[in-house]
């Protein structure tokens, strides 16, 4: 988890606006994690036809990341509120973008294989 700042640049100088908080999670599929039934309630036949990864993701969309993940939200200060942004979906893991607001993420800071992959140096 890092936190952000936005910073509104006018001429030779730089104000800072706000400071706001992000945070990235790597959910990996193919595990027990991700196997276990997170959201069976109204319509348990329609999640039979859901794959692994499409019932973690449904899982992840009603709320129930800080029910699977509590550790990982103990950090967070207790006046800040982080919602769920965007959930993409790797080979083998989904990847959830939680924050105060929503902001683009510094690819080279993030925990994307796919981000920091591209900007490694191969020489």
């Amino acid at each position: 988890m890092r936190s952000k700042s936005l910073i509104n640049r006018t001429s030779n100088y730089s104000v800072m606006v706000s400071k706001y908080t992000q945070q990235e999670i790597l959910l990996l599929t193919g595990t027990s994690f991700s196997s276990r039934q997170w959201c069976e309630k109204d319509g348990a036949e329609d999640k039979r036809m859901l794959t692994e990864k499409e019932r973690l993701e449904e899982a992840c969309w009603f709320g129930l990341v800080k029910e699977m993940l509590p550790e990982l939200f103990r950090t967070v200060e207790k006046d800040k509120k982080l919602f769920l942004w965007q959930i993409s979906e790797g080979n083998s893991f989904l990847e959830l973008d939680l924050g105060e607001i929503p902001l683009e993420k510094d690819r080279f800071y993030s925990i994307d294989p796919y981000a920091f992959l591209e900007s490694k140096n191969y020489s």
